[in-house]
């Protein structure tokens, strides 16, 4: 698990980096929750899902957005930590040329900073939101979304009531080509406390299938 230092737009940011052992392996970029309420790259949630994507043979990374650990630079409301995530995705492609495809993962803030970047970055072939704060920020702009993902949050959600994520769920499965496996956690809270082994396992189910239907596909062709 190799740390990194790579440019961003806002100087130097600091990530955790996995390579995988397979030249076209896909690539995964994971990001933390908010960094004005104690968000970083070794959040517990954000961590697990870097680890399962690690098994899943991916090179993924995960990193300190503007001002949080060793990163340079201040926060900048969402705006430049979109800009970040941007970077840390374009330091991954440099180093992965070959890459068999992209995924961008995010939980609470960093989900919504991952589907921002999603509407940028046609490449990104697949995506994990786990409690994206739906009642917070307009999530609006998934129109279209480009492609169907996993969404991931807790009944028990005291930051973010899950009637407004099952909200923006409904609307994104009324789009055309696009399907969101939505998965509700019994008794989680925004933190997933006591749950974060089930995020690992969500993940691990849901992108491990789907790497292994286009595996199938490239086979067959």
């Amino acid at each position: 698990m190799p740390e990194v230092m790579f440019a961003g737009p806002d100087g130097r940011l600091e990530g955790r980096y996995h390579h995988s052992g397979e030249s076209n392996a896909p690539l995964a970029l994971v990001l933390h929750p908010h960094p004005m309420h104690g968000g970083t790259m070794n959040n517990r949630v954000t961590y697990n899902m870097y680890r399962s994507f690690e098994k899943l043979g991916f090179s993924v990374m995960r990193f300190n957005f503007r001002g949080v650990g060793r990163s340079q630079g201040r926060y900048d409301g969402g705006f430049g930590e979109i800009s970040d995530a941007a970077a840390a995705l374009d330091w991954m492609q440099m180093v992965n040329p070959n890459s068999g495809g992209l995924w961008i993962a995010g939980y609470s803030f960093g989900a919504f900073v991952g589907m921002q970047l999603l509407m940028r970055r046609p490449e990104i072939s697949g995506w994990v939101s786990v409690a994206p704060p739906a009642n917070h920020y307009d999530f609006g702009f998934l129109a279209p979304c480009p492609c169907g993902g996993l969404l991931m949050h807790g009944d028990s959600d005291e930051l973010v009531p899950e009637p407004a994520v099952r909200k923006l769920v409904d609307k994104l499965n009324t789009q055309k080509n696009v399907t969101v496996d939505y998965r509700v956690c019994a008794g989680a809270d925004h933190v997933f406390a006591t749950h974060a082994d089930t995020v690992s396992e969500a993940v691990e189910d849901y992108v491990g299938k789907i790497v292994a239907r286009k595996a199938l596909a490239l086979a067959a062709d």
